[in-house]
């Protein structure tokens, strides 16, 4: 199931592939039943479609939010961040078996692939109630960096995408939220609000099954964090921090300040 959303290119196509199979698990495990994990070999790159054109980021063109051009690009980008979400919950489902997991592992990964299928979706309708689409701009082409970087490291993927990646958009979402309030898009905020509301748990599940590893291991949590994120973010954690929302998500102040002063430090 994971592989076969992987390998579909079209983005409503893969995500109501996606959507399809998390009803299917969903069904099952309301049953009672404890389905098979079974083995695959994802691929090292998802299907996508021919478009977005994939660029460096420093080649995406910024526009500013207050014009509507503006407002398109932002509700583009985060559909192309929400189909690389999929992507990425279906790949941890795949990649990782030769670890031993409790199935609620994959109950999570399954529940939030299906919630960033919903949300590319969402995001979709909004660009098409604009008059633009998904694929009419450029996007930027980094997103799949952090899967390659940590395409044999477990522990390495839940810190660096949920508990890196995704808990920036926490950080990012309100903020978004304000800027489509103030342009009476009632649509692209109540889509927002959704987003925002479930990428909590999927910050969380990172969070939790990172300090479960920890704990099967009898590591620090905090240290092995920060070494990670050193290994394999290559891009820099910078202020404001949602803190209320991280501490919901179980990511607590001490995993990423010391690696925003790390910054800090640098520029000194």
């Amino acid at each position: 199931m994971a592989v076969a959303v992987l390998m579909t290119a079209d983005g409503r196509e893969k995500t109501a592939l996606s959507r399809r199979y998390a009803a299917e698990w969903q069904s099952a495990r309301k049953a009672g039943q404890t389905p098979d994990i079974g083995t695959a070999a994802p691929p090292l790159f998802p299907a996508r479609p021919d478009e977005p054109a994939l660029l460096d980021p420093r080649d995406v063109p910024h526009r500013k939010p207050g014009t509507a051009e503006g407002q398109i690009a932002l509700l583009h980008a985060v559909a192309h961040i929400e189909l690389n979400a999929v992507d990425l919950h279906w790949d941890i489902i795949a990649r990782f078996t030769d670890t031993k997991l409790p199935i609620g592992f994959y109950d999570d990964w399954v529940k939030s692939a299906d919630e960033e299928s919903k949300h590319f979706n969402l995001m979709c309708d909004c660009l098409e109630g604009m008059g633009s689409h998904y694929g009419a701009l450029p996007a930027h082409a980094g997103m799949w960096r952090a899967a390659e970087d940590t395409t044999g490291d477990l522990m390495g993927r839940l810190a660096v995408v949920p508990m890196v990646l995704e808990a920036r958009g926490l950080d990012v979402t309100p903020g978004m939220i304000k800027i489509f309030r103030q342009a009476k898009l009632k649509d692209a905020v109540a889509a927002l609000e959704i987003i925002y509301a479930e990428e909590v748990h999927h910050v969380a599940y990172g969070s939790k099954w990172f300090h479960f590893l920890c704990g099967r291991h009898d590591l620090d949590p905090t240290g092995v964090f920060h070494d990670l994120v050193r290994k394999y973010f290559h891009s820099q954690l910078k202020p404001p921090f949602n803190e209320e929302k991280r501490a919901e998500a179980g990511i607590p102040p001490d995993f990423y300040w010391p690696l925003a002063q790390d910054v800090s430090q640098a520029r000194r």
